[in-house]
């Protein structure tokens, strides 16, 4: 039997996306048996990340430092604007290095049966930075769910009246992917979307 410490550790661990039990077993093991190298290092990085942590008043990414650094980054296209639904979606399209331009998290999307409403997210935030002017095109990145694109179209009709072009991710059959391994919804999206051949 581990300590009441090491086994709410533990536990602390398993609450974590992508780790069950058995997985921060491992993890605390690991932590343990390489103290020096891994314990103090992983306890110094999430100190100073507790420490520092804050939401970005400009676009509600969260970082060490407010504006963030993707706010205010000069080499950003300041032009063109992303919105998301949530930081893991502005973190995994900057990753792909794709997109320019700058970023809005909405902090979720719309949803009648969670009871999320237009003023639960950051849509009246989204509105001011449009309205202030200097974007010519505002990317809808939201989640190809019922909720998502409830979403999507709320946003568009609510900015419609500003001179930016609005666009959407695309959707429908990935890259690699079989016919037959594909849900009904992604092959309907991917019928509808279908363009000539080059």
């Amino acid at each position: 039997m581990a300590s009441p410490e090491i086994e709410a550790l533990t536990q602390a661990l398993a609450r974590l996306p992508g780790l069950g039990p058995r997985s921060a077993r491992r993890a605390v093991l690991h932590l343990l048996k390489k103290r020096d190298a891994a314990l103090g290092p992983l306890r110094e990085a999430l100190t100073a990340v507790d420490e520092r942590l804050e939401n970005c008043t400009t676009c509600g990414n969260v970082d060490t430092t407010n504006p963030c650094a993707i706010c205010a980054d000069p080499r950003r296209d300041q032009r063109s604007l992303c919105v998301v639904e949530e930081v893991a979606d502005l973190w995994a399209l900057d990753r792909s290095r794709l997109f320019p331009g700058r970023f809005h998290v909405l902090g979720g999307r719309l949803s009648a049966l969670e009871g999320i409403r237009p003023e639960d997210l950051s849509i009246d935030g989204l509105v001011r930075r449009i309205e202030a002017g200097g974007i010519d095109e505002v990317v809808l990145a939201m989640n190809a769910t019922l909720e998502g694109q409830t979403t999507a179209h709320y946003i568009a009709e609510r900015i419609e009246r500003f001179p930016a072009r609005v666009t959407q991710l695309a959707h429908g059959l990935p890259v690699g992917g079989e016919l037959d391994y594909l849900d009904e919804g992604t092959l309907a999206q991917a019928l509808r979307a279908r363009r000539p051949m080059a």
